[in-house]
C-alpha cells in the first residue's frame, strides 16, 4: 500500500495516531509472544535489568537508568527503538514532529488552517526519532527546552512573545520519540530539576 502524502490520504487511509509509550507497549507484546529476543547483544541483564525494563515499557512508565559508566545503559536506551513504530506521519516542515491530526506548534496549526486536507505530511523512522544528549557541566536550559530566537523573530516579523520565535531545544524536536540524557550527574543542578519537571 502506498504511503499517504496528504492530511486528506491520511484521513482516508485509517490511520490511527498512538503515543509513543502504547506504540512502544503494542510492539514489546508483539515481540514477547513471537519469542523474539529482547535487547541483543545485552548481556547478563536476562534476569535483572530486562525483566524491569519489559515492566516498565508494559506500565507505560517513563525510567532512569542507574549504574557505573560501561554497563550498557545507552545501547539499551538506543534499542529501545526498535520498539517504536517502523514510520510515523509528521506535517512536513515541523521542527517538532507534529501529528497531523492534532498539532502541537503553532507552524502546525498554520499549515493545517491554511491548506485543511492538502497539508503534506512526511514519514518519520523509528531510527529518526532517537535524540540523545550526552551531559556536561555547560548544558542549558535552551539545549534541551529551548529559547527564543530574535533573529527568527526579525526575519518573520514576529514579536519575541509570539510562539513562532521560538528555536526549539532537544526534548521538544524529540516529540513522538524517545529522549535520552546520559551521565545525568554532570548536568547543573537546576538543569536537572527542570527535567524532573518535566518527567
Amino acid at each position: 500500500m502506498e504511503q499517504a502524502t496528504t492530511l486528506g490520504e491520511l484521513r482516508t487511509s485509517g490511520y490511527a495516531v498512538r503515543s509513543v509509550k502504547d506504540e512502544m507497549r503494542s510492539n514489546l507484546i508483539g515481540k514477547l509472544r513471537s519469542g523474539e529476543k529482547l535487547f541483543p547483544g545485552i548481556l547478563g541483564y536476562e534476569e535483572t535489568v530486562i525483566p524491569q525494563l519489559v515492566n516498565a515499557v508494559l506500565a507505560k512508565h517513563n525510567f532512569i537508568l542507574l549504574g557505573l559508566r560501561g554497563q550498557a545503559k545507552s545501547r539499551i536506551i538506543r534499542q529501545l527503538t526498535e520498539l517504536l513504530d517502523a514510520e510515523i506521519p509528521i506535517i512536513v516542515g515541523s521542527e517538532i514532529n507534529d501529528n497531523p491530526f492534532a498539532p502541537l506548534s503553532a507552524f502546525g496549526r498554520q499549515q493545517i488552517e491554511i491548506h485543511g486536507d492538502e497539508t503534506k505530511i512526511d514519514w518519520v523512522s523509528r531510527e529518526n526519532r532517537f535524540v540523545e544528549k550526552l551531559a556536561t557541566p555547560d548544558v542549558t536550559i535552551a539545549d534541551i527546552i529551548g529559547d527564543v530566537d530574535p533573529i527568527k523573530a526579525a526575519k518573520g516579523g514576529h514579536l519575541l512573545s509570539d510562539e513562532l520565535t521560538i528555536h526549539f531545544g532537544l526534548l521538544p524536536r524529540a516529540n513522538r520519540g524517545i529522549f535520552a540524557i546520559n551521565e545525568l550527574p554532570d548536568l547543573a543542578g537546576k538543569i536537572q530539576v527542570g527535567l524532573f519537571n518535566i518527567m
